[in-house]
C-alpha cells in the first residue's frame, strides 16, 4: 500500500467512525509562523541528553521549557542541563527557568506546551505517546512505537483520530546523519539492481547477565510509576539505570521491558528495509524464527537468532544475528549493502569503534553513482530526524516517520519476535493484524497491563 493511499483510508476510517471532519484549531497548531514551539522532555536518560535533546534545543523556532521524569535525580540533571544550555547560548544566567514534573501526566497537562519529546523506556512508548496526542501535544516518539503489536495499533489510531504529528526516532530516514540510507533505498526503487528477491538484516546481540540481588528503592525513585504496566518485581539497579552516571541502562536487557535487539536495531533495519521496499503500510504474511534464551540471569531478552520471513511481493528477509549489522537488498541485476558504519548513535552501543563495513556497497561500483531519473522514485527528503518534526510541527504535513510506518516496522519485528519465541512458522495477515490458525501466537500481540498503568486503561 502507498503512503498516500493509506492517509486518504485513514482518513476516511476517521469519518466513518463518527468523529468530527471539523477539528479545533489546536490540532492543526496553535504556533503561528514566528511563534516558537514549545517542547517538554518527558525522561532525562542516556538517550535524551545525548541525543534528541542535543538535536532539538540548538533550533532556534523551538524552547525546551520542561522536562518530567520519575528519577528526581535526573529531573534536577535536566533542569539543570537545559537551563545551562540557554544560558551558553545567551549570555544570560536566568534567560530561563525549566518546568520539573515528577509526573508526565503533569506536564501534559500544561497548556503552554506544544510538544513533547519522549525518551522513556520502550515499555512506557505507546501509553504516554497516545496521552500526549489526546492532550493536544505533537510527539517525537523514540523507537520502537510500542512493546506489542496491539499497543502499535493503538497508538497510530489515536494519532490519526486526533491528528497530531508524530515522529518516530528512526534516524535512518533522514539525510544527517546517515544520507547514504535513502540513496540505497532510491537505488533500489528506481530498479538499479533490478527486481528485488531477498533482502539480508545483521543485527547486533546482547550479553546475558547474572542473577541480582534485591536492593533497596532508592529514595529518588518512583519506581512503581517506572515499572508502569509490567508486572511488580523487586527493584535491583541493573534492571532499571544506573544511579550515578548515564550508561546504558539494564531494562534495555529486560524483556518485560525491552523485546531486545530484533526491536532495539531491528526497528531501524526493517524500516529501512520496508522503505527499499515500499512495503512501509505493511509487513510479512509468514515468518518463522529461532533463538537462544539466558537460562537464568537478571538479563532475559534473547541472544543470538535466526529468522526468515515472506512478503506478499514475493521478497523474503533473513534477519540474523550472523549477519554484518546493516542490510543487503538482493535484486536480479545486482546487490546494495547499506549500514552505520563504524559509527555509533552513542559511546554505550554495542558496536566497537573502527569496526563494520564500508557504509554503502554494491554489486558493482558503477549503481551507487547511477543519477535518479527526474521522473523516477524520488524519497521523502528530511534534512535531520528532530528537525523534521519540527518543521511538520508548523506545516502540519506527514513528517519521515508518521505513526503508521513506525508501528509496521515495529510490528514485522514483534511478528519475528513472537516466531523466536514460539520456534515455528506463523503465517500473518498484515490487514488484519492476526496470525492464521494460531490462537498462542495471537495472544502474544499483547500483554497483560498492571493497573492502572497501560494503553487499555487510557482507552
Amino acid at each position: 500500500m502507498r503512503r498516500r493511499d493509506f492517509l486518504k483510508g485513514a482518513a476516511a476510517a476517521v469519518g466513518a467512525a463518527g468523529f468530527p471532519m471539523f477539528l479545533p484549531s489546536a490540532v492543526f497548531g496553535r504556533t503561528k509562523p514566528n511563534d516558537r514551539i514549545q517542547i517538554g522532555q518527558i525522561g532525562f536518560g542516556r538517550i535524551a541528553r545525548g541525543h534528541d535533546l542535543p538535536e532539538t534545543i540548538k533550533h532556534d523556532f523551538c524552547r525546551i521549557v520542561a522536562v518530567a521524569d520519575v528519577d528526581s535525580k535526573r529531573l534536577a540533571d535536566g533542569k539543570r542541563w537545559i537551563e545551562n544550555y540557554y544560558a551558553r547560548k545567551t549570555g544570560q544566567e536566568t534567560y530561563l527557568e525549566v518546568k520539573t514534573y515528577g509526573d508526565y501526566k503533569q506536564l501534559l497537562a500544561d497548556p503552554s506546551i506544544d510538544a513533547v519529546i519522549i525518551s522513556t523506556p520502550d515499555h512506557w512508548h505507546a501509553q504516554q505517546a497516545m496521552e500526549a496526542a489526546l492532550a493536544g501535544k505533537d510527539i517525537y516518539l523514540q523507537k520502537p512505537l510500542s512493546m506489542t503489536i496491539a499497543e502499535g495499533r493503538q497508538v497510530s489510531d489515536v494519532i490519526h483520530r486526533t491528528g497530531r504529528i508524530l515522529q518516530v526516532g528512526s534516524q535512518q530516514r533522514s539525510q544527517l546523519p546517515w544520507p547514504h540510507f535513502k540513496r540505497a533505498c532510491e537505488l533500489v526503487r528506481n530498479g538499479f539492481i533490478g527486481d528485488v528477491q531477498r533482502i539480508l538484516i545483521g543485527l547486533p546481540t546482547d550479553p546475558a547477565g547474572q542473577e541480582e540481588p534485591e536492593m533497596p528503592i532508592p529514595p529518588n525513585l518512583n519506581y512503581d510509576m517506572w515499572l508502569g504496566c509490567t508486572p511488580y518485581v523487586y527493584y535491583t539497579e541493573k534492571r532499571v539505570h544506573p544511579q550515578n552516571s548515564y550508561d546504558r541502562p539494564g531494562w534495555l536487557r529486560c524483556d518485560a521491558y525491552c523485546c531486545g535487539m530484533i526491536t532495539g536495531w531491528g526497528s531501524h533495519h526493517v524500516d529501512t528495509a520496508h522503505w527499499g521496499m515500499g512495503t512501509e503500510y505493511t509487513g510479512p504474511i509468514e515468518v518463522e524464527g529461532k533463538a537462544e534464551y539466558p537460562k537464568s540471569g537478571l538479563w532475559d531478552v534473547h541472544g543470538e537468532f535466526d529468522v526468515h520471513a515472506k512478503y506478499a511481493n514475493g521478497v523474503s528477509m533473513h534477519i540474523s544475528s550472523r549477519h554484518p549489522n546493516g542490510i543487503r537488498f538482493e535484486g536480479t541485476e545486482g546487490w546494495i549493502f547499506v549500514t552505520r558504519g563504524p559509527e555509533r548513535m552513542t559511546s554505550s552501543d554495542p558496536i566497537a569503534p573502527g569496526d563494520g563495513p564500508a557504509p554503502l556497497q554494491a554489486s558493482d561500483p558503477k549503481i551507487l553513482q547511477a543519477a535518479i531519473p527526474a521522473d523516477g522514485v524520488h524519497l521523502y527528503e528530511s534534512p535531520e530526524q528532530h528537525l523534521d518534526w519540527l518543521q511538520c510541527i508548523r506545516s502540519r504535513r506527514q513528517p519521515v516517520a508518521p505513526a503508521e510506518v513506525g508501528h509496521r516496522s515495529g510490528s514485522a519485528c514483534l511478528v519475528a519476535y513472537i516466531a523466536m519465541k514460539l520456534g515455528r512458522k506463523l503465517t500473518w495477515n498484515p490487514v488484519r493484524e492476526v496470525f492464521i490458525g494460531d490462537e498462542q501466537a495471537n495472544a502474544m500481540c499483547s500483554r497483560p497491563q498492571r493497573k492502572p498503568y497501560g494503553t487499555n486503561y487510557v482507552l
